[in-house]
């Protein structure tokens, strides 16, 4: 099991202002593209660079920097959302990410609608999801609501729901942006015993956070970012 980026570097286009502009869109329909105001260039946007990683089995890294460090760039393109301009990202091993728990989540779609459509962003065909229904059904404590369509529910619910369906079959490779956090008190402490053992299972942990003491009780392993690049890397030992 591992997770190993050589040289790896990611650059995003950002277009003139004027080239997106209502007014500009308007002018060239309707003269046929002949009126074309502002220019045409496009300035990139360096999110990472020359990132060299090489992830093993037992690994607990922390992605430690300031916003638009490239922390959530850096678990995007390992999760393989973002695919890099140069260099190369493989992996050994099922990757799961936490990054976004409501990725998949259909308003209008009843709660055990949302556990299949959820389950196919996490990679499960629509039978293998039915051995984790009546689990998930559990531990959201949504009961009965779970026929019902997910905009009904309290932002709370939907929280559970997510929590529940993302943390329902045990990842090998474990990507998470900041520490899940969820529900009233009850539900939080539940859900803080399962978010444990759920990382601590997992053969790869990489998570982002800006928390220091939570970095250093978890991870093992800390790299540090700035403008997109490793300037420090160092090894925690927790004997």
């Amino acid at each position: 099991m591992h997770i190993k980026l050589d040289n790896v570097s990611v650059r995003f286009p950002i277009y003139d202002a004027k080239q997106r502009s209502f007014k500009q869109q308007v002018l060239s329909v309707a003269t046929g593209g002949r009126i074309v105001t502002g220019s045409s260039k496009v300035t990139e946007v360096q999110s990472l660079k020359n990132i060299n990683l090489d992830l093993r089995e037992g690994d607990r890294v922390a992605l430690v920097g300031h916003n638009g460090s490239g922390k959530t760039t850096l678990l995007r393109v390992m999760s393989e959302v973002y695919y890099p301009v140069e260099g190369t990202v493989s992996a050994e091993g099922k990757v799961t990410s936490l990054l976004d728990s409501m990725l998949g989540m259909d308003g209008e779609a009843t709660g055990l609608e949302n556990i299949k459509l959820r389950g196919l962003f996490l990679g499960f065909k629509p039978f293998q999801m039915k051995e984790y229904v009546e689990e998930i059904i559990e531990f959201s404590e949504l009961g009965d609501f779970i026929y019902m369509p997910v905009r009904t529910y309290s932002s709370g619910m939907v929280l559970r729901l997510a929590f529940a369906i993302s943390t329902c079959v045990q990842p090998e490779i474990l990507l998470m942006d900041e520490w899940m956090s969820v529900g009233d008190d009850h539900f939080r402490n539940k859900a803080e015993q399962r978010l444990t053992e759920f990382i601590e299972k997992a053969g790869i942990l990489v998570l982002a956070t800006h928390d220091k003491l939570l970095a250093d009780r978890v991870c093992n392993k800390h790299v540090f970012l700035e403008h997109g690049e490793i300037v420090d890397y160092k090894e925690i030992s927790h004997e």
